[in-house]
């Protein structure tokens, strides 16, 4: 299944996309948010029958995932990724927070923070818990409590992550709009394989990231496993796995800049399309 939220933000309707259609799914839940998913939301809409048909043309596409609870993220998960980054590929998960209301729509703007120098792009595989996740006993467990896999932009600033970081990077990740997600909610039985997905950046049509998500150094299910050992996953919470080589902080682009266009893409999760602009 293909799941999104289409409408003005805030007000979002949950729609069902199957065969070039969408299916209104207001009688099966409210919203595509944390409640949903922990209510065995996915098994009620596989279930449904008799949905309307509605037209979504010209509307506004929302994340597929209200707000989640948390999102994880995963640092230097690509090889060539941690060397243009001037690091050792990590022996263990890097992990940190971003605020969850950075999430925005696959076409809403993104705002550049006041004083930013340094926004970059990172093209990820989002991965949205469907199961609660406490101590798992394996990899192949936590395949059991992944809900979908998202198209997700973890959008950085750079000196914040870095220079002004304290220690830490999630300053350089929670400004407002710095999550564009989705299109769609894909549910694993669509996905054959998480580790063999091409993933893609552009920014003005010029192509910045072209890698698979075979090349990760820790894959999905090890993700999920591991970090049900330090921290509970939550249905509709949301882990991003990491970037490929390819973004400015190699020092081969430039940084994003108001009234660039930043466009990412991963096989059968969609394309994005966001416009920079100033906060």
């Amino acid at each position: 299944m293909k799941l999104m939220r289409v409408g003005p933000a805030g007000e979002e309707k949950p729609v069902l996309y199957a065969d070039g259609r969408h299916f209104d799914l207001s009688s099966v839940t409210a919203d595509l948010d944390p409640a949903f998913f922990a209510s065995d939301g996915l098994r009620r809409v596989g279930e449904a029958t008799g949905l309307p048909e509605i037209d979504i043309v010209g509307q506004r596409i929302g994340a597929p995932v209200a707000r989640p609870g948390v999102i994880l993220c995963v640092g230097q998960n690509y090889a060539a990724h941690a060397a243009e980054s001037g690091a050792q590929p990590p022996t263990t998960p890097i992990i940190f927070y971003k605020a969850p209301n950075t999430v925005v729509g696959p076409f809403d703007d993104v705002l550049i923070p006041p004083g930013s120098a340094k926004t970059d792009w990172e093209v990820e595989l989002g991965v949205v818990i469907g199961r609660r996740a406490r101590y798992l006993s394996s990899p192949e467990e936590a395949l059991g409590h992944i809900a979908g896999f998202v198209l997700s932009n973890d959008v950085s600033e750079r000196d914040f992550q870095l220079a002004q970081s304290g220690g830490q990077w999630s300053k350089g990740k929670s400004c407002e709009t710095f999550q564009p997600l989705g299109p769609w909610l894909v549910t694993p039985d669509e996905i054959t394989d998480p580790q063999a997905l091409r993933l893609r950046s552009w920014v003005n049509d010029d192509i910045r990231q072209d890698s698979s998500t075979k090349d990760m150094i820790f894959d999905v299910a090890y993700l999920v496993w591991h970090l049900s050992q330090y921290s509970v996953l939550d249905p509709g919470d949301l882990v991003n796995t990491g970037t490929p080589q390819g973004v400015a902080l190699s020092g081969r682009f430039p940084y994003l800049a108001p009234g660039d266009v930043m466009e990412v893409e991963i096989d059968g999760l969609g394309r994005q399309r966001s416009l920079l602009r100033s906060a």
